[in-house]
């Protein structure tokens, strides 16, 4: 049936690598005539498009960062006439100005193209019920995955996010199949299934395609085991298209497969932006292949993964994103991410997915406080042990010493979207 539906699955890797290359000059070319601010970027290195002959030439040229489309705000990196753009979406720009996306319709439909893709490799099909409870808006979780199930051909529930007690009562009644969210937000539904005493195996619910934050593979296994369902991650960025860059395929679950005939990954040295060797982790670099509004070239993601060979088609996957390198936390000297803590956690059966980390600075010395919350089924005396289990574990981890508080179930603030993981009190310098 895929191969009906996507033929581009069945590319061998000598085409799906040709076709690349050839998509590759092209943006570079469109690119560096209309987006003035990444041409004088080309200028300053003395590149040229006509100068890509091959892969390794992508390096010569220059990123593309967050700040570069902050600088460019609104339209400064449109690379069409603004009147042809029939979308604009915007990151939240809550760190500064926001990054502002165009959309000619011709990208339109090659997102709605490429999520309609990635929900079929997380196991939708058409005529499935899809439970959409990313945000709508400017944000582009919501709407990228709307027009991609109904390009599926699936039918779509537009709920949003929010509204806990709402969402399962239309997962329920609605009779989805598939839901749509970020893991964090699951895991809130999860809390609410519990508190309405419904069995979440009940229901028609047998796939959640999960993204927009980082998650663990210990993350996985609790939302499968609370919920009865298969749990697929899905991988994409404003800045490149949206949701919709990678998928897993729901009968491996083995990491993300980029869609690699639109957008070109790369693997770099987040400290030096070298490229790093094959299979080597490194931060993530996307150069799109075929965006008509607003190409990017060496987009810096600052996601932190591995590029793998394809298991389910020619097209390489990316593990697990282990963090972000502008999320890493300095403690006392130490480099920690947020889902090395998630990951020592949910060793643990005792201890739920919902945590803060907290950082406080007492005189010269940084205090760590993990705060987590228990199940409701365990007694204080295991909560206690865990706690204990849990500092010790940190320190073997990384080095820390930390103070773990296991809290009452419902303690702590349930995301309506991207987890917030990290509460930083620490002076600013």
């Amino acid at each position: 049936m895929s191969g009906a539906l996507f033929p581009e699955l069945g590319l061998s890797l000598d085409a799906l690598r040709a076709l690349q290359l050839d998509r590759l000059r092209t943006t570079l070319r469109h690119a560096y005539d209309n987006q003035a601010p990444w041409r004088a970027k080309c200028e300053a290195v003395g590149v040229h498009p006509d100068q890509l002959t091959s892969f390794d030439d992508l390096a010569r040229f220059p990123f593309t960062e967050k700040g570069d489309l902050r600088d460019a705000y609104p339209y400064g990196m449109l690379a069409i006439p603004r009147e042809r753009c029939v979308r604009l979406h915007a990151s939240s720009g809550t760190t500064g100005r926001p990054t502002v996306v165009g959309y000619s319709a011709k990208d339109i439909a090659t997102w709605g193209d490429l999520m309609a893709r990635s929900l079929f490799a997380g196991g939708a099909r058409p005529g499935d019920i899809i439970h959409n409870a990313y945000g709508y808006g400017l944000f582009t979780g919501g709407l990228g995955a709307h027009y991609g199930a109904e390009r599926l051909g699936c039918t779509v529930v537009p709920m949003s996010g929010g509204f806990g007690e709402r969402q399962v009562q239309l997962i329920c009644e609605f009779g989805a199949r598939i839901v749509l969210m970020t893991p964090s937000y699951m895991l809130a539904i999860a809390d609410e299934f519990e508190r309405q005493g419904i069995d979440p195996r009940d229901t028609a619910m047998r796939i959640g395609i999960f993204g927009a934050e980082p998650w663990t593979e210990g993350m996985r296994a609790e939302i499968e085991r609370r919920l009865g369902i298969d749990a697929v991650d899905i991988y994409g960025l404003s800045e490149v298209m949206g949701p919709g860059v990678a998928c897993e395929f729901v009968e491996a679950k083995d990491g993300p497969t980029i869609w690699e005939d639109h957008f070109y990954p790369e693997i770099v040295d987040p400290a030096t932006g070298r490229p790093v060797a094959e299979g080597e982790p490194g931060e993530l670099v996307f150069t799109t292949l075929t965006k008509e509004a607003m190409p990017v070239v060496r987009y810096r993601t600052r996601d932190l993964t591995r590029l793998m060979p394809g298991s389910v088609t020619a097209m390489r996957r990316m593990a697990k994103i282990t963090g972000r390198s502008d999320d890493m936390l300095i403690v006392r000297g130490v480099n920690l991410f947020p889902s090395q803590v998630e990951e020592q956690i949910l060793r643990d059966p005792a201890l739920s997915g919902h945590y803060v980390i907290e950082l406080k600075r007492t005189g010269a010395l940084d205090d760590l406080l993990v705060r987590v919350e228990a199940r409701q089924d365990r007694e204080q005396a295991a909560r206690l042990q865990s706690a204990v289990e849990l500092t010790r574990r940190l320190k073997g981890m990384c080095g820390l010493s930390a103070e773990v508080q296991i809290v009452a179930p419902g303690t702590i603030e349930r995301s309506l979207g991207k987890a917030r993981r990290v509460i930083d009190m620490r002076p600013k310098a």
